[in-house]
């Protein structure tokens, strides 16, 4: 099986060509053996590219530990720049279809490459039911939550997939790898979530780590940028066009005022080669 490996600023992924190539039924068991940094090709994901009735293609992404998420904006940056260098899709501006809806990702040019791309990644969701977060109906914004018997107030945002955000004084004195695994798996979380600490430099400015879910911690997360700011905005905390600094680099963000968030950054393809599946 042919595969390509790339990364948005270090939240690396292997990406396969569905299209063209034979994939074993079974994603969730291939994607926690190839994920491997052992055994495998080692990466934060497992991506298949295929066809689709309603955009250009449709991108499906399968987390180190098997379970699918609904979208991710590290990926589908990889992804736009994997279509129009292979000129799978003709044109900078790429529809693809995810669990989270329909993206457009806007490929960025330097020289005649792609350096990056530009993703309106939609309005976010912020209704509590349809983050998924148990409660009350509304919105759950600076809520008190008990974490290792500690009070931690929480925001949620979904933007396609969920996202619990921890405003912190600064991040190096959190217990880190404490809190992002309970957070990730408390009660509160029916299909678990994804979590973005974050430490505000300025209105404009801040710094984020992240706890992925199905993953652990990560480079960088797009969609968790996105939240962050949405988080930044509803708490008073930010702008609404905000550089985000993750430990693998940075990405523009702003949450327009027509309520969609778009998300800027770079992709990188690191090498190609053939997985042969029988030794996984």
């Amino acid at each position: 099986m042919e595969f390509t490996k790339m990364h948005g600023l270090g939240n690396d992924f292997v990406i396969v060509n569905g299209c063209r190539e034979t994939i074993p039924s079974d994603y969730c068991t291939l994607a926690k053996k190839v994920c491997d940094r052992h055994f495998g090709v080692g990466a934060d994901g497992l991506v298949f590219i295929l066809p689709s009735e309603r955009a250009d293609v449709r991108m499906r992404i399968f987390n180190s530990d098997g379970s699918e998420a609904e979208m991710c904006g590290n990926v589908i940056r990889c992804v736009a720049k994997y279509l129009y260098e292979r000129e799978i899709v003709k044109g900078v501006f790429i529809r693809v279809e995810t669990l989270a809806g329909i993206m457009m990702p806007e490929v960025i040019l330097e020289n005649g490459r792609v350096t990056g791309a530009r993703v309106d990644m939609g309005e976010p969701i912020l209704e509590r039911q349809l983050i998924p977060m148990l409660g009350d109906p509304g919105r759950a914004v600076n809520e008190p939550i008990i974490v290792n018997g500690k009070e931690l107030r929480i925001t949620a945002v979904s933007m396609g997939n969920p996202h619990c955000l921890v405003f912190v004084p600064q991040l190096d004195k959190i217990p880190f790898r404490v809190w992002g695994p309970e957070i990730e798996h408390h009660p509160l979380f029916p299909r678990k979530t994804n979590v973005e600490f974050i430490e505000v430099i300025n209105p404009n400015e801040i710094r984020v780590k992240v706890w992925e879910r199905g993953v652990g911690e990560t480079l960088a997360c797009g969609t968790g940028a996105c939240a962050c700011v949405v988080g930044g905005v509803l708490n008073g905390k930010t702008g609404r066009e905000v550089v985000v600094h993750l430990p693998g680099g940075r990405l523009n963000i702003e949450w327009a005022k027509n309520g969609r968030v778009y998300m800027t950054g770079p992709a990188t393809e690191v090498f190609s080669g053939t997985l042969f599946l029988e030794n996984l």
